[in-house]
């Protein structure tokens, strides 16, 4: 098989293979933990709505600082930032299982465990999701996405039941034990890892600019608010799996702590089947066939599990389920990945994770109050109708197909030498692009002048402006401001060669002679008595 679909290229290098394998112990010892928690919890109370805020004490820190951690990602160094990950959740996990130990847990006490472990994911996973785009090359990049997923549902497949086994053993606090030691290979392969990353030419965004700066590019492409919108109806619905499954090995199944380990690894096991199968059904399918699939095969599975009071059927329901979750979710951030360049991808993969595990906080809370008052057959039977709908929504704002647009940098730009002394800090700057067009060019012009916005708007521009020349109609300009000189260099630097298609659309319908005038001025609050060039540094800040 070729490289390009080969699913087991990326162990071909040496860092994303030792990553890999770290990641795998790491997500054994959460496994365990996890299974350790949602027991704990069944046998602290008997309220299957505390039983599911489990799992959303867990992804709801995910959506309240995925956002500001995939910010950082893109602006601090990434290892340093997983390393730093990486030690909180250890002295989280630790605390944990100490308070275990001592029998000091409390269902309240056990949420704020799981919440501070949850919020080191939230802080990790945009640095190594954005880390694996830098690792390996792009035709490779989903292929590296599904193996991180079938890494970690290869050790739902054992770590649950081994899980189970631990608890029924030894209590849930060993469970916790072992989950605070599974951190220390990654903590050793990140100390040891010293990526090459490039020297940054402007100076750092601050974390409201950056936040910013990643809300807005989203907002400006309508690929990724439709994988983030499906991210979110699928996690919403699907997580009622995970949040009641203990509840449905205690209550439907009449199993214990053994049973819900089975009955996760089971899921596992599909799961792995289904990051196998993605690189050939990639190829055969298109994407929102594969995702649509997903859904209803989630729902069926849903349906299935409602109905069955037999282990073996249970476990049966699972295996679809697994093998949906991982090719539905594997897909959504390969897309958002592909369709995003370097230099914004961690807020893009952040904001996916935002939308997506917001999805799963609240339909933890949602199923588990359904649960209370329906039974917890009834509560995936209404998940099984979510997810449904979700699949309708597919036939209105379908999945694209992976995009292959060229993302890196474009490079045209060259820095103008200046008569005026600018600082990065000096600003406000106005800019002004004119166009000299002839009449029968003018729709093609405003077309292509509506990718022009989109692109400015996206990359930073304010107060985007298109302005007509009313004594000499041929003449356009377009006009924006950004708030100092450093955000117009950030600006240019973000422009694509996917992008160049679109400026050489314009420069085609410029009838005039030479190249577009651009005129770059700085705005003045007051106005000066005098006016001597070069312009001191006191004037311009």
């Amino acid at each position: 098989m070729p490289d390009r679909v080969s699913p087991l290229a990326p162990f071909r290098l040496p860092t994303y293979r030792n990553l890999w394998m770290a990641s795998i112990v790491s997500n054994f010892g959460g496994l365990v933990q996890a299974v350790g928690a949602g027991w704990m919890m069944t046998e602290l109370t008997h309220s299957a709505g505390m039983v599911a805020l489990v799992q959303a004490s867990t992804t709801l820190p995910i959506m309240l600082f995925s956002l500001p951690s995939g910010a950082l990602a893109d602006s601090l160094n990434r290892r340093r930032l997983m390393l730093t990950a990486q030690l909180f959740m250890l002295t989280a996990s630790a605390a944990l299982a100490l308070a275990a130990f001592a029998d000091l847990l409390t269902p309240w006490l056990l949420l704020t465990f799981t919440f501070l472990i949850g919020a080191g994911v939230a802080l990790h996973n945009p640095s190594w999701q954005a880390s694996v785009g830098d690792i390996v090359p792009r035709k490779d990049l989903p292929s590296a996405v599904a193996l991180n997923s079938m890494g970690f549902n290869l050790m739902r497949s054992v770590g649950p039941a081994l899980g189970g086994i631990i608890v029924a053993a030894g209590g849930a606090a060993a469970a916790f034990a072992i989950n605070a030691a599974s951190y220390l290979p990654l903590v050793l392969t990140l100390f040891l890892w010293r990526p090459d990353y490039a020297p940054r030419r402007l100076p750092r965004e601050t974390l409201g600019s950056a936040v910013a700066a990643g809300l807005r590019y989203v907002s400006m492409s309508p690929i990724l608010l439709k994988v983030l919108f499906r991210g979110f109806l699928f996690g919403l619905a699907a997580v009622s799996l995970l949040a009641l499954l203990p509840v449905v090995a205690r209550d439907l199944v009449g199993g214990g702590a053994f049973t819900y380990g089975v009955l996760l690894g089971c899921f596992g096991v599909g799961a792995i089947g289904g990051a196998f199968a993605g690189a050939r059904l990639r190829e055969r399918f298109q994407n929102e066939t594969i995702v649509r699939a997903g859904f209803v095969i989630f729902a069926l599975a849903l349906t299935g599990l409602g109905l069955s009071r037999a282990l073996w059927l249970s476990g049966l329901m699972l295996l679809p389920a697994g093998a949906a979750w991982v090719l539905a979710l594997s897909l959504f951030n390969v897309s958002v990945q592909l369709a995003t360049p370097r230099w914004v991808v961690g807020r893009a993969l952040a904001l996916y994770q935002t939308a997506t595990f917001g999805g799963m906080a609240a339909g933890s809370f949602l199923w588990g109050q359904a649960a209370e008052a329906g039974g917890v057959d009834g509560a995936l039977f209404g998940a099984a109708g979510v997810l449904v709908l979700g699949a309708l929504v597919g036939l209105r704002m379908p999945l694209p197909a992976f995009g292959m647009q060229d993302l890196d940098p474009l490079g045209r730009f060259v820095e103008p030498s200046l008569p005026v002394d600018l600082r990065m800090r000096s600003g406000p700057i106005m800019v002004t692009v004119e166009y000299d067009v002839v009449p029968e060019n003018v729709d093609e012009f405003l077309a292509a002048m509506a990718d022009r916005r989109r692109i400015r708007i996206r990359d930073g521009a304010r107060q985007w402006v298109l302005l007509r020349d009313l004594e000499r109609p041929g003449i356009w300009a377009e006009s924006y401001h950004v708030a100092t000189w450093a955000e117009y260099l950030r600006h240019h630097e973000r422009r694509t060669k996917a992008d160049a298609e679109v400026t050489d659309r314009l420069l085609a319908l410029h009838a005039g002679p030479g190249k577009p005038r651009v005129r770059r001025m700085i705005e003045r609050q007051t106005v000066p008595l005098h006016d001597d060039l070069p312009l001191k540094p006191e004037d311009l800040t």
